[in-house]
């Protein structure tokens, strides 16, 4: 059974999070990623939390073990010329080189498309970072493009204290752009054969998710507000406490209002003031101080069972280790066992992307510099001796 990208080879320059997720992924799905990395220390990731008790995994970073995973590690100084000039050979066999530098480190580095291009014409380069090609050379972090790109300023209770999201979607969602880009440069590439640049923005991508919500501020002029877990249009649609946790009612089409009065008995709320989102809208706290009385007094298992009978949109709110022991998850592969190179064995999320032909593999993250004399023989044949000399140079 092939994996749907088994014949995409991919150098993979990149560090930190926004990078490595998008080469993880790519690697899950079968293509060959080769992780170049500095000789010495090896990648920043590495080095994360990899001295803390609880986090770490025989003294391997968390980071390192779930981004790292199906990768094969090569280590190469591209600052030395001789390094360089070994990256330039290795570019003709290779279809994909990513990273997420800051604007102008590879023209620096002299690996930008401009110079790859003209040893592999059919290369496709991947680049990214904060803010976009030929912009300012700063550090550009997840919560500071969270900042940036207005999410933040709809995220939390109030606007006094805007607040980001919990799960690092500033890079996380670079890291998936950039696969749609790569994918599409190699599909223009299969009909016109010349390579491409992808160039992907942090700041783009977190405009982007804005989506209708930036569309209604151009129309109206209107700057939405921070209001919690609430809706500025659907009533309920919030977050409420049971007598053991939270849960969330979504009540997002009309036809779901008379199902949640019916539910939870809600006689004071069958008037036909109520019967639009307009009228719910008007009368929005008591409603939701009525749906918060009646919830306390019993545990939410027994909350989302009624809900469920009366087809209510609603779901529990779960702590991240409730999420990663839930079956539907546990159900579809989303957590993974993974032995290490140490014998240990780790948890950690499996692939999204789900496809009927495929059944999933996946391989532990490299040990630092566990494929360079494998990667240099098979594409550049290499020789022993000549491994030797350039380990002595430390150029690898």
């Amino acid at each position: 059974m092939s994996a749907p990208l088994e014949n995409i080879k991919v150098l993979d320059l990149t560090h930190m999070l926004a990078g490595p997720y998008a080469s993880m992924l790519i690697a899950d799905l079968g293509a060959e990623v080769v992780k170049v990395e500095p000789p010495g220390k090896g990648e920043i990731t590495r080095g994360l939390y990899k001295d803390h008790a609880d986090y770490s995994l025989d003294g391997v970073s968390p980071y390192h073990i779930t981004l790292a995973r199906n990768k094969k590690s090569l280590t190469l100084d591209l600052k030395q010329e001789k390094g360089k000039q070994l990256f330039y050979e290795l570019i003709k066999k290779f279809d994909v080189v990513l990273d997420n530098f800051s604007s102008g480190v590879t023209e620096r580095l002299g690996i930008d498309f401009s110079t790859l291009k003209q040893h592999n014409p059919k290369i496709i380069t991947c680049s990214i970072s904060g803010f976009g090609k030929g912009e300012a050379d700063r550090p550009a972090y997840d919560q500071i493009l969270q900042a940036y790109g207005g999410g933040m300023s709809i995220t939390g209770e109030d606007q006094d204290h805007p607040v980001r999201a919990g799960i690092p979607i500033a890079d996380l969602s670079s890291g998936m752009f950039s696969i749609i880009g790569i994918l599409s440069a190699l599909q223009k590439r299969d009909k016109d054969g010349v390579g491409d640049h992808v160039d992907i923005s942090m700041l783009d991508c977190q405009v982007s998710l804005l989506t209708y919500m930036a569309t209604m501020n151009t129309i109206s002029g209107i700057d939405p507000k921070p209001i919690g877990n609430q809706h500025f249009l659907h009533v309920p649609y919030n977050s409420y406490k049971t007598a053991d946790g939270f849960i969330i009612i979504s009540v997002v089409h009309e036809d779901f209002w008379p199902n949640l009065l019916n539910a939870l008995d809600l006689e004071e709320f069958k008037g036909e003031e109520y019967k639009t989102v307009q009228g719910r809208l008007a009368d929005r706290k008591n409603i939701d101080e009525a749906i918060s009385e009646k919830l306390k007094h019993k545990p939410s298992s027994h909350w989302l069972d009624l809900l469920a009978k009366h087809r209510v949109p609603s779901g529990p709110i779960n702590s991240v280790r409730d999420a990663l022991e839930d079956p539907l998850v546990k159900k579809r592969n989303m957590i993974i066992d993974l032995e290490q190179p140490s014998g240990a064995t780790a948890k950690m999320p499996g692939n999204p992307i789900k496809l009927e032909s495929y059944e999933e593999n996946y391989s532990p993250a490299p040990e630092l510099g566990e494929h360079t004399a494998e990667i240099l023989e098979k594409y550049l044949k290499i020789s022993p001796e000549e491994f030797d000399s350039l380990k002595s140079e430390k150029i690898i």
